[in-house]
């Protein structure tokens, strides 16, 4: 990234757009503190990110980071109940754990499938399942990468409604990937990259990351 710098608000649902190889990935992955930026700086609910050690990062990401893929990595051996337990369980902090997941994935409408191996149900109920595991944190942001990409047109549309509902009801923060902005309708903001800059509508934007 070249000189990008942008601040992103609570509950703002935001497009990162630009051609392959722009830096859109690059940009998500500093985002999501899987990447550390050689200069400049990314703060997260106030925090300076890159002065956390490696050991910090780990349970900052976890806490305050949720993540959505264009493919869902789902475990194909566990149920749909247990992939969605999964980032609860690495931050160690069960208690409603259960409870919770299940409410998420009512709420995605996977009610009936939570106790079906993540094998057994369609592409895009298994994006359901990654957006409820995405959330079962309760992040402050979350990231997805190209989360409709895999997915038939009417599919896509419901992925699309789902994480704006979700967004709106939880008041969180979603940035997203993509290469067809046109699917989302109306957004709160978008952000372009090109050749490493980030721009937001026509106008260079000044560069911060903040939820």
């Amino acid at each position: 990234m070249d000189n990008a710098s942008f601040s992103i608000e609570k509950g703002q649902f935001v497009l990162i757009v630009g051609s392959s190889g722009s830096g859109k990935s690059t940009l998500l992955n500093m985002i999501g503190l899987l990447d550390r930026p050689t200069n400049g700086k990314v703060f997260i609910d106030g925090v300076d990110t890159t002065k956390l050690s490696e050991n910090q990062i780990s349970s900052f990401r976890n806490k305050k980071l949720g993540f959505i893929f264009q493919f869902s990595n789902l475990l194909t051996d566990l149920t749909v109940l247990e992939n969605v337990l999964l980032p609860r369980q690495i931050a160690g902090t069960n208690g409603t754990a259960e409870k919770d997941a299940r409410e998420l994935l009512k709420t995605v409408g996977l009610e009936s499938q939570m106790n079906k191996r993540a094998n057994k149900i369609s592409g895009g109920q298994a994006q359901r399942v990654a957006i409820a595991r995405g959330l079962i944190n309760n992040p402050s942001i979350v990231l997805a990468d190209e989360p409709t990409g895999n997915l038939d047109s009417v599919t896509s549309d419901k992925v699309v409604e789902l994480m704006k509902s979700m967004a709106k009801k939880l008041n969180q923060t979603f940035v997203i990937v993509t290469h067809e902005p046109d699917n989302f309708g109306k957004v709160d903001k978008i952000i372009t990259i090109k050749d490493g800059k980030a721009f937001e509508g026509n106008q260079p934007s000044e560069l911060e990351v903040m939820a």
